[in-house]
């Protein structure tokens, strides 16, 4: 099943409280500040921050100022002016720690990951003791996609506080990103014995299990996951991506349902609910989901592709090629809509256009052997036993061990007139597997060509042994039996090859020619009335001469 790539999930930093600025009498803009304090104390934020501002125009501002600032602006939810207020703080007092943090979690609340990650760091620069300083600092790495920073820093805090959850989760988060999935589900399940309700170690267990394939693993988590969160979509991907491996479409369908029923614009989630509907011949569905899921993503490729295979099983093959040409226009790269572009004209009877799209397929990828092997069948079939030959053998080039492409190549030789190749190419074959029917079967056709009705006969007889009883090969062995004068089997075999074809004509007739020999006469008639009906024009010519 397809699911949504996601990053390990990282948790961010509580707002930071600093301590109110006590008052100092010997600073400017102390009146302001106490204002700014007792306005705070009362609940009056806005009113606070006014007399703050004041105190910056009227050029009195100092750092208990602009710390006092930031402060109420966090509050109010104003990160960017906090973060200016902070920076001027930083800028008056470089060496304070405090200030520094922060700038780095108003920063953070901006997603200025850059910025903040250069603040944290001043923060546990000047205060290495600082466990929420080394911690913002791993957040901000795994952010900005430097895992391996964000290790050590993840590390450094839990030197500083063991037990620490943010920490360690951080830390399995690095593991994973650095492709190190055991050591960080032992560390999601670390923190899960602690705190059984983690959400975000459950859906990094979900995703680590789905990286690693281990469907049991995906069930477990996603089950508690989901019990704990009924609209999680990565619980529902999960369980999805479960019940796709087992071959249990129906719930597949079930939970994909359910997630677009959370998330409507979720394109995975229509993607693989359009899938399972495949997968389970619900053609229809299948389609709408596909269309739905075209809504969100309206370049997927894939998308487009899956669409023109429903629409062609629902028989619309103005609308199955409609969507690969979307599908092509979509990812022009893509062999998947040339692929299934040509197997439509192929089966719609549009052959020499069929072969153009097949050639296409060889140009982007010339080691495509079975579109090489389509393109051999095309030509073989409208009797350009040449070209089928050069496709035949281009086949073997990328794949020696192949039957088919031997028997096909073969058959071209024989039509080139070129039998002592062909009989070469089948005795290989046979050489390879004495009980090769293909090869059996074309050995009997030459012989048949060259008029050996003995070889013919042996290679017929073989057939029969092996269990290939199709009426060609009964009529086939009967017409030999009969042409060294062994009139019972000819008899026995003309019969079971119309046990399976009735209307056989040419076993009706040479049925009826022996019987009549055997004095037969009124059972041989029947046989050639039944001819005549399968086959009217047999009538020509029995009166006497053809009349021109």
């Amino acid at each position: 099943m397809s699911t949504a790539v996601r990053t390990a999930k990282v948790q961010s930093l509580r707002s930071p409280e600093p301590k109110a600025p006590a008052q100092n009498a010997a600073t400017g803009g102390s009146a302001y500040l106490a204002r700014a304090v007792a306005l705070h104390l009362a609940g009056q934020r806005d009113e606070a921050l006014k007399q703050l501002q004041r105190a910056v125009v009227e050029g009195q501002a100092t750092p208990e100022i602009h710390r006092a600032m930031g402060h109420i602006q966090f509050e109010l939810g104003d990160f960017e002016q906090a973060a200016r207020s902070y920076r001027s703080l930083t800028q008056m007092k470089p060496q304070y720690g405090m200030g520094w943090f922060n700038l780095a979690v108003s920063l953070e609340r901006l997603n200025a990951w850059d910025e903040a990650s250069e603040a944290f760091h001043n923060a546990s620069t000047l205060d290495p003791n600082h466990t929420d300083a080394h911690l913002g600092l791993g957040i901000c790495h795994l952010r900005t996609e430097d895992p391996k920073s964000a290790l050590f820093s993840f590390e450094r805090c839990l030197e500083l506080t063991p037990d620490h959850e943010d920490a360690l989760f951080g830390k399995a988060a690095s593991l994973q990103s650095l492709g190190h999935a055991p050591e960080a589900s032992q560390l999601y399940q670390k923190i899960l014995e602690r705190n059984p309700e983690s959400e975000e170690s459950l859906s990094n267990l979900v995703l680590i299990g789905l990286s690693k394939e281990d469907f049991d693993m995906v069930r477990e988590y996603s089950e508690r996951l989901l019990e704990m969160r009924p609209e999680s979509t990565i619980a529902l991907e999960g369980l999805a991506a479960w019940a796709c491996a087992a071959g249990e479409h129906a719930l597949t369908a079930k939970f994909c349902t359910l997630l677009v029923s959370y998330v409507p614009t979720h394109f995975e989630g229509w993607f693989n609910l359009g899938l399972a509907h495949q997968k389970s011949g619900r053609w229809s569905q299948a389609a709408e989901a596909y269309e739905e899921a075209l809504k969100q993503r309206p370049e997927s490729c894939e998308a487009y592709t899956n669409l023109g295979i429903v629409r062609e099983q629902l028989g619309d093959m103005g609308a199955a090629r409609t969507a690969y040409d979307r599908a092509m226009k979509a990812n022009p790269e893509s062999l998947a809509p040339l692929w299934n572009t040509a197997l439509v004209l192929e089966h719609g009877g549009q052959l020499e256009e069929a072969e153009r799209w097949y050639k296409q397929v060889l140009e982007r990828a010339p080691k495509e052997e079975e579109a090489r092997f389509r393109l051999g069948y095309l030509r073989l079939q409208r009797e350009d036993y040449r070209g089928a030959a050069e496709a035949f053998e281009g086949c073997l080039k990328y794949r020696p061990q192949w039957p088919e492409a031997y028997a096909n190549l073969a058959l071209a030789y024989s039509g080139m007139g070129e039998r002592d190749h062909a009989e070469r190419i089948y005795q290989r074959m046979l050489d390879a597997d004495p009980k090769n029917v293909d090869a059996i079967r074309g050995l009997a056709a030459l012989a048949i060509q060259a008029s050996d009705v003995d070889t013919a006969l042996e290679y017929h007889v073989q057939l029969i042994d092996l269990g290939e009883r199709s009426p060609d090969v009964l009529y086939n062995a009967g017409l030999m039996y009969e042409k060294v004068g062994q009139l019972d089997k000819a008899v026995r075999l003309y019969r079971d090859a119309l046990a399976q074809q009735p209307d056989m004509p040419e076993a009706l007739l040479n049925l009826g020619r022996i019987l009549e020999s055997n004095g037969k006469s009124d059972e041989a008639r029947a046989c050639w009335s039944k001819a005549l009906e399968a086959e009217p024009a047999l009538a020509q010519g029995y009166f006497g001469p053809a009349i021109d």
